[in-house]
């Protein structure tokens, strides 16, 4: 990509000279930054590589938008072609010989060549700028509240209005810290759930990294507790179980291929959770048989589990509802597509067979602070009896 940008933006708009040197060397050196981004927390630790962060992940977005928004003109270039060769000659690279300097004729009129790069430079700077700047405003911003009613067929009159609060994705990291959580925790609260569901990928370091931005959990109110899943990025850290102890320290109660009923009386319904897929890695994956022992068939269960995908074992099941998260939304288009190519669904409620699914685009972001048509969202579930 990088090798991309510089054909077109650095070599087709500058004559050979220092101008393209300068370019060339802002390139290279944006390009060490994103490496030295992406491997920085792990060759240097969270707090120690945080300040390559912004200006990093800010790089990648912008990165990307203008790879895509050059390969979007590319098209123009071609159609403008026999335009372009009709025009006067590029101005040929400068003599060294002192003799012969200033005895080369100027070309006459405008260079078509020079001229379309600029253009293209110009407007393909302008779009991904005003992309990334939107984006961020959307990714930095709070997430939008979103109040979803949704029905099961098996679940007793008693439960009716009865408020989950889904948030996933929180992604604590280099970026996103304690002022994030107690922003989500506010929102949370303040729509006075009954269940609160953390359906994974809360963090993106170790507890002794980012234990001070999750301690704000710890302030969660709801009638009936506060629930979490894994996601994939939890077991990116070394030690995934300090995390899990740390959250039932902050009161919240993790479902590691387990279930606990939620009553009102004598109605009830089963909220069970499986570990992610990426537990697999350290023998700690999903366990549908062991989540699901024993629960109730004449009521509805709930399913927290991170990845959509998992929806299909869930079906088969015959779980009635499952909450889920990891897609962001796509968080940025048009990389929506490739998302959902492998997900069954990028967000909101949808029902596979039997199955209802519902994916939040979370509460936060992964790499850069961008989503573009994919606003950040922490979602109320009301339910409702009936089919």
């Amino acid at each position: 990509m990088h090798l991309y940008l510089w054909k077109r933006l650095v070599k087709d708009t500058t004559a050979p000279g220092r101008t393209r040197r300068l370019l060339t060397v802002l390139l290279i050196a944006l390009a060490v930054l994103l490496a030295a981004t992406l491997i920085g927390p792990r060759a240097l630790g969270l707090r120690e590589s945080a300040w390559l962060a912004w200006p990093g992940y800010f790089w990648f977005g912008l990165l990307a938008y203008l790879f895509l928004t050059l390969l979007v003109l590319e098209p123009v270039r071609l159609l403008l072609r026999s335009w372009v060769r009709r025009g006067p000659p590029a101005p040929e690279e400068p003599s060294t010989d002192p003799a012969e300097r200033g005895t080369d004729p100027e070309p006459s009129g405008i260079n078509r060549r020079l001229f379309l790069a600029r253009t293209s430079a110009v407007a393909a700077g302008v779009a991904s700028v005003g992309l990334v700047g939107v984006g961020a405003a959307n990714a930095l911003g709070p997430p939008d509240l979103l109040r979803v009613p949704v029905r099961l067929g098996r679940l007793d009159p008693a439960f009716n209005g009865f408020r989950i609060a889904v948030v996933s994705d929180i992604h604590l990291g280099p970026l996103a810290g304690r002022r994030h959580t107690e922003r989500i925790v506010r929102m949370i609260n303040e729509s006075e759930p009954d269940l609160i569901a953390v359906v994974g990928d809360m963090v993106d370091g170790t507890v002794a990294e980012l234990g001070a931005a999750a301690e704000p959990l710890r302030d969660l109110v709801s009638k009936d507790g506060a629930f979490f899943v894994t996601g994939n990025h939890e077991y990116f850290v070394e030690d995934t179980t300090e995390w899990l102890h740390e959250l039932e320290r902050l009161g919240l109660t993790p479902l590691r291929n387990e279930h606990t009923a939620i009553r009102r009386g004598a109605a009830g319904f089963d909220l069970a959770g499986v570990n992610d897929i990426a537990g697999e890695t350290k023998s700690d994956g999903p366990d549908f048989e062991r989540a699901l022992a024993g629960v109730d068939p004449s009521g509805p269960t709930i399913l927290l589990a991170h990845q959509p995908i998992m929806v299909a074992e869930a079906a088969e099941r015959g779980v009635d509802l499952q909450l889920s998260g990891h897609t962001h939304g796509g968080q940025m288009w048009p990389f929506h597509y490739v998302v959902a190519g492998v997900q069954p669904s990028l967000a909101g409620l949808s029902t596979v067979d039997d199955t209802q699914l519902y994916v939040s685009r979370g509460a936060g972001f992964w790499g850069p602070p961008v989503r573009i048509g994919a606003r950040p969202d922490i979602s109320v579930l009301t339910l409702e009896s009936g089919s």
